[in-house]
């Protein structure tokens, strides 16, 4: 009867064991993937970063842009009356 109890107990701790590594091994592999996928969305990120501050750049000019028109459509207003 003993040597069921430790057959018993051996193969309980290899299983144990197993379980183990094979939880470690899936955490492993599942923070591989979160680094890969948070080093896809920090690009994506950046991206967007560098497409707004282009359009907020836009977003500058173009009030200059169109003051610059009315000044200009003025200027030739006033040199085709003369």
């Amino acid at each position: 009867m003993s040597e069921v109890i430790v057959t018993a107990c051996i193969t309980g701790g290899l299983a144990l064991l197993g379980n183990i590594f094979a939880s470690y091994a899936g955490i492993r592999r599942i923070e591989s993937e979160l680094d890969k996928h948070n080093a896809v969305q920090d690009e994506q990120i950046k991206d967007l970063t560098r497409e707004v501050r282009k359009h907020n750049g836009f977003a500058e000019r173009i009030p200059r842009i169109e003051q610059q028109i009315e000044d200009l459509t003025r200027w030739k207003e006033r040199m085709e009356s003369k």
